[in-house]
């Protein structure tokens, strides 16, 4: 088991078609739609604090900035999560780790967050590659958890991970207490992320919230039953 503690996280997602998703998921996985609709989420946040439950952080590996490209899959109507589409961090350790242990498409970027009263905003540039990401933002109503069955709750709420280890659709526990998510205006923003894995980002503002902190715990991946 691993713990983390998530900062300054911003969810943007757009509307997408199914069609437009199915061909970058596992057969073995069900797309995850809220009224017939399927999201792809951009998300920079950072992580401190990362380590196993029995060892405590290490100086200059244990806290990074990441950026994840994600959408929302389940199996078998139940344990419903996300797929990443891609993880871009600022630790090449970490992505060394995340690559090889979790099998997750991990990719090594520059990155900052910088803080101006209560704006944010978020760069990244993948190394070798055109990708970036940048955008500014700013929370703009209070601090709550997202009501069950409510479009927030559904983008948010995600307790499983699932990857594909070469050998079969593996999935992982998330822990935390629910996000105190708030409403998040964007003010300006630049990505490539999205088409750089294979999605056209639909047309218009994304829709944002912002959470500013949450203690999490990481177990580690089991193979789906009945899928090989």
């Amino acid at each position: 088991m691993q713990r983390h503690t998530w900062n300054a996280l911003t969810f943007l997602h757009w509307r997408v078609p199914v069609g437009a998703l199915r061909p970058l998921i596992p057969d073995a996985l069900e797309i995850d739609t809220f009224e017939g609709d399927a999201f792809i989420g951009l998300v920079p946040f950072t992580m401190t604090g990362v380590r196993p439950r029995w060892v405590p952080p290490v100086p200059g590996i244990s806290n990074f900035h990441e950026t994840n490209v994600r959408t929302y899959v389940h199996h078998a109507g139940a344990d419903p999560g996300v797929w990443f589409l891609s993880l871009d961090a600022a630790s090449r350790v970490a992505v060394w780790v995340a690559r090889t242990f979790w099998h997750l498409p991990y990719h090594s970027a520059r990155m900052a967050i910088a803080r101006q009263g209560d704006t944010l905003r978020y760069t990244s540039a993948r190394r070798g590659s055109s990708a970036i990401c940048d955008l500014t933002c700013r929370p703009v109503s209070p601090p709550a958890a997202a009501a069950p069955g409510t479009l927030e709750h559904f983008l948010a709420e995600r307790y499983f991970l699932f990857a594909d280890t070469g050998n079969g659709i593996h999935r992982g526990q998330v822990h935390h207490t629910p996000y105190p998510l708030q409403t998040a205006e964007v003010t300006d923003w630049d990505e490539s992320l999205l088409e750089a894995a294979g999605i056209q980002r639909p047309a218009g503002p994304p829709i944002a919230h912002y959470a500013e902190t949450v203690h999490v715990e990481i177990f580690g991946l089991e193979p789906l039953r009945g899928v090989h």
